[in-house]
């Protein structure tokens, strides 16, 4: 049996255990030592000889707790990039980010390869991860294409990071604001590092950076051209939220598994929560390491008075200032670039039914639905790492988003059609070792 802590890490919900330390670059030198990611506080700046994990693990540019348990163990690391990578802090007043011993959060990661195919990949963490969160997931791969990819820890991290802020929902908030000066920022470091501008500009991100996808084209579309949203959490004033769903998983699952006369009934609780049957084998799980600690740090974000038993929580019923908070941080679906989103069936944290079924509705309603593909993924789940538990009955979301992601860079470089929205059945001969690297969205 894993231990708790080990379960948390894998649900990124944990602060990092140990911070990395920043090792002696490699290489002859940088080429670009005044190269200045604007309104850094502070940066040092690396040339590497492989800007992948299976390098910066050794050299202390990535911190493996950040990315621990998002991906199946045999996903593959690409052969190396080198390239130029700069790590540093924008100007903050909270401490939670421990990473490099620096003690300070709105940490950032930029990475320029050497190879440069022209573009930049931008990007927030899940969960309430740090920095180098999306490293095995997205920055090793769009690095092997040759993209410069940029990356924030969004402010605030760890199960704490609601203290962050004056007001309710203003730690959310902030990580809205840190993708946006970070997209900027590493808009005008790469172009002077490469001297001309990145194009294209894609952001794109999972879970929480999944929220931040879209959340950024409904606010800043001029920023990007088109994005790629990883099951992206849902917040609307008028809902559904996580803090609506969680207390019924919460007050329904014991006595579901207990087996008892009200059994029956609890089952069809959660089932109509949003909960879907066939997803059964990953509610223990979930009991134990998402559904308490979610709707708790979340809860106390945007409802710090409420002192009941979340079980009991009724988002409906709550002051004004609460559904004000989640009006600040909330989504409307007015998208303004191009937007794919990828959400698998049998996701039990941030059920598709409760979330981007949702979501893409809200496109269509402000009359976007021509930006916007929804591709609702059999049998995926939100953590790739349960894939390697549960092989048979689970398929991985990385290599989907990976062909959403080429979907999308096809379009914009040649117009090619993007799959229309549609969900994607598990390949009825596919083995499971075929489904690490391969999704076909048509």
């Amino acid at each position: 049996m894993r231990t708790l802590v080990t379960l948390l890490l894998a649900a990124g919900l944990t602060a990092t255990a140990t911070p990395a330390v920043l090792a002696e670059p490699e290489g002859p030198g940088c080429p670009t030592p005044r190269l200045r990611v604007p309104g850094a506080q502070h940066q040092e700046v690396a040339c590497l000889a492989d800007l992948t994990t299976a390098g910066t693990t050794r050299t202390g540019h990535t911190d493996p707790a950040d990315w621990a348990g998002l991906t199946q163990e045999a996903l593959p690391v690409p052969d190396p990039v080198p390239g130029v990578q700069v790590d540093g802090y924008f100007p903050d007043d909270s401490t939670t980010n421990t990473n490099h011993g620096w003690n300070h959060d709105a940490q950032f990661v930029l990475r320029l390869p050497e190879n440069w195919n022209g573009g930049l990949v931008v990007s927030g963490t899940p969960g309430n991860r740090e920095q180098y969160a999306n490293d095995r997931a997205i920055s090793d791969w769009v690095l092997s294409k040759g993209y410069a990819f940029a990356a924030t820890d969004k402010g605030n991290t760890g199960v704490g990071f609601a203290a962050d802020g004056d007001r309710p929902g203003d730690a959310i908030a902030e990580w809205n604001h840190r993708l946006t000066q970070l997209t900027r920022a590493a808009k005008a470091a790469t172009t002077r590092h490469y001297h001309r501008r990145p194009d294209p500009t894609l952001v794109t991100g999972l879970s929480n950076g999944g929220y931040l996808v879209r959340w950024q084209l409904e606010n800043h579309p001029e920023l990007y051209d088109g994005g790629v949203d990883w099951e992206g959490t849902l917040w609307s004033e008028n809902g559904p939220n996580l803090v609506e769903y969680l207390p019924t998983a919460l007050s329904a699952y014991p006595r579901y598994a207990d087996g008892g006369a009200d059994a029956a009934a609890a089952h069809a609780e959660l089932v109509a929560a949003g909960f879907p049957e066939g997803s059964e084998f990953l509610w223990e799980y979930h009991h134990e390491v998402y559904w308490g600690l979610t709707q708790r740090i979340y809860r106390e974000e945007i409802d710090p008075g409420f002192d009941g038993d979340d079980t009991d929580y009724d988002y409906r019923q709550r002051p004004a200032e609460v559904h004000e908070a989640v009006e600040r941080i909330g989504l409307t679906g007015r998208i303004g670039k191009p937007l794919l989103t990828l959400h698998g069936t049998l996701d039990v944290l941030l059920p598709v039914s409760e979330d981007s079924d949702v979501y893409a509705d809200m496109v269509r309603e402000q009359g976007r639905g021509d930006l916007h593909r929804y591709y609702r993924i059999e049998d995926g789940t939100h953590t790739d790492s349960l894939v390697d538990a549960f092989p048979d009955r689970l398929r991985a979301l990385t290599p989907c988003h990976r062909t959403a992601f080429e979907s999308l860079e096809g379009f914009l470089a040649e117009g090619t059609p993007l799959p229309p929205s549609a969900t994607i059945p598990r390949p009825a001969k596919a083995t499971p070792e075929d489904l690490v690297t391969t999704c076909d969205l048509t």
